[in-house]
């Protein structure tokens, strides 16, 4: 990366390329993201019962969130692969929405942050939670899916204003 280009994945004559990280040193490194999954008032109904009848929602997209998170490398193109991060998922309920809202974050000690790998497992448990209700709601919408904070790393501490 140089400093007229701060877009680390594009190469000589603008092609896409993996960014180089074997130069630098590893830090602690973290971030959160978050984003909702809105359903209708009768689905809201389901996850609040708990009458799913395919089951806990809630607990399924916090281990689908988990999962994706873990393998972010496979998904998004020029990701390293983070193997020894730590991915966590919380899903709650949310009356205000309706509909769950879902919290990761992800902490490594490397050369590279793991933004991409909080907000894949974000959108990887909302995925998971609009498959097991969309027989009671298919237009559901997966909204504001952003990185909230990262810390660690060359750019330091960050955080949504």
């Amino acid at each position: 990366m140089n400093d007229d280009n701060p877009l680390t994945h594009l190469g000589d004559g603008g092609k896409a390329a993996m960014v180089d990280v074997t130069g630098k040193g590893r830090t602690r490194r973290e971030a959160v993201a978050e984003g909702v999954l809105r359903c209708s008032p009768r689905a809201y109904r389901l996850l609040e019962g708990g009458d799913n009848p395919k089951g806990d929602v809630e607990q399924v997209a916090r281990i689908a969130g988990i999962m994706g998170g873990k393998r972010t490398a496979e998904l998004i193109p020029l990701c390293h692969a983070l193997p020894e991060a730590s991915v966590a998922v919380d899903v709650e309920l949310d009356s205000s929405l309706p509909g769950l809202r879902a919290v990761a974050s992800a902490r490594v000690a490397g050369r590279t942050g793991a933004e991409m790998e909080a907000m894949t497992a974000v959108s990887v448990a909302l995925l998971a939670a609009y498959d097991m209700l969309k027989a009671a709601d298919r237009a559901m919408s997966i909204e504001f899916v952003r990185l909230v904070k990262k810390s660690g790393g060359r750019s330091g501490e960050w955080e949504q204003g």
